[in-house]
């Protein structure tokens, strides 16, 4: 068999998970990881040990291993994780390889004050914002917008990191003093939301789009705790606008991949918070719970296959994150897990245990909403090493 390779940087629990659509669709995962004891080196063959900011390491991924089953070039470049530099990926395109998504595309989900310009220019929902370089230019969005407001950092930040709530500029003196010269800062208003939702979609370079149903998440200390498919009691019409506002962006940025648009409800209003283009925490509920898995759905983006059907296929899933255990290794709660709760499906990720760290998730699917989400929290508790509530 004539395998497709995909080349992909970053070798964290996202490769880890694509590796397991890869084996199932014929498709040869070439990975370039952080250390060849990461989680996506633990289950893939072919994989080299570099930095995501290596030109060098990224150039001869792409291009093949002597060693490797399949040594050919790859079909495609694509990222579990957003922390390539531009250039590296502009002088790839430009040389011919298929990066997916593109530079362009990229850099919304790189850099949050081009993303909040693209989308505002494009009329999306945002909430209100500013780029502001000193205390001086942030006191004045404060008191526009109202305090307290939200200050991010422009790039880098994941999972709470990089994202303060501050009442004062003083609180945000620290970031601002350190900006380089022209550096800035995103500055947002304090949305009231009440909840947030997400809203998956895919897109090959043909330009065909698939969406999941619109989610509700959860967050817990700015990491995702907890995701239900679809999001319980959401009127119909606000989850259609949803997914309108996710396919919108993913066409007007020309993504090509899945798309992940976290948003804020308010009483019915969204605004778009947050942009990934890579396979997202959000969606890790349709390994088991829809048609077509979102890392299915990636890899058959990126190689411009035709896209899979998104259908849920039960009622209600939900997935509830593992963050850190007292057990030294989870897998000593599977014989309590697998008879307490048969219908959970337990995904880890071969991490070392840390407090707070993403070591896994639990899903679970079914026609009752609470029986689900019971479920899925008493088997994280287990693998927690506590007692289910």
């Amino acid at each position: 068999m004539n395998a497709p390779v995909v080349a992909v940087v970053g070798g964290g629990q996202l490769a880890r998970m694509m590796q397991q659509q890869a084996v199932a669709l014929g498709v040869h995962l070439r990975v370039l990881v952080e250390s060849p004891t990461v989680s996506a080196a633990q289950v893939v063959p072919d994989v080299s040990v570099g930095a995501a900011s290596d030109g060098v390491a990224i150039a001869a991924l792409v291009a093949g291993s002597a060693s490797a089953s399949a040594s050919g070039p790859a079909a495609a470049l694509t990222f579990e994780h957003e922390h390539v530099p531009a250039e590296i990926l502009e002088r790839l395109s430009a040389d011919g390889v298929a990066v997916r998504p593109g530079p362009h595309a990229l850099l919304h989900a790189q850099d949050k004050i081009v993303m909040r310009r693209a989308l505002t220019a494009a009329g999306l929902p945002c909430p209100a914002w500013a780029a502001v370089s000193d205390r001086l230019e942030l006191t004045a969005f404060g008191e526009q917008a109202g305090w307290p407001v939200v200050v991010k950092t422009a790039r880098g930040g994941y999972d709470g990191k990089g994202v303060r709530v501050v009442s004062s500029a003083d609180e945000a003196g620290d970031w601002l003093s350190a900006l380089e010269p022209g550096g800035q800062l995103l500055a947002e208003a304090k949305v009231p939301f009440t909840r947030e939702l997400a809203v998956l979609v895919a897109r090959r370079p043909s330009g065909e789009l698939r969406s999941w149903p619109t989610v509700q998440t959860v967050q817990q200390d700015g990491v995702c705790f907890e995701v239900t498919a679809p999001a319980p009691g959401l009127e119909p019409a606000v989850a259609q606008r949803a997914e309108e506002i996710a396919e919108r962006i993913a066409t007007a940025l020309d993504v090509t991949g899945v798309l992940a648009v976290e948003m804020f409800e308010v009483d019915g209003e969204l605004f778009v918070n947050e942009l990934a283009m890579r396979p997202h925490n959000s969606g890790h509920w349709s390994i088991d719970g829809s048609i077509t898995s979102q890392f299915e759905q990636h890899l058959r983006a990126v190689l411009d296959l035709p896209l899979g059907e998104t259908a849920p296929t039960a009622p209600h899933a939900v997935m509830v994150n593992l963050l850190g255990s007292a057990l030294e290794d989870p897998v000593a709660a599977y014989p309590e897990v697998m008879a307490r709760y048969p219908r959970a499906k337990v995904h880890l990720y071969g991490k070392e245990v840390r407090q707070g760290r993403k070591l896994g998730h639990v899903t679970v699917t079914g026609e009752d909403l609470k029986a689900a989400r019971a479920a899925a929290h008493g088997a994280v508790a287990l693998l927690r090493g506590e007692e289910p509530a």
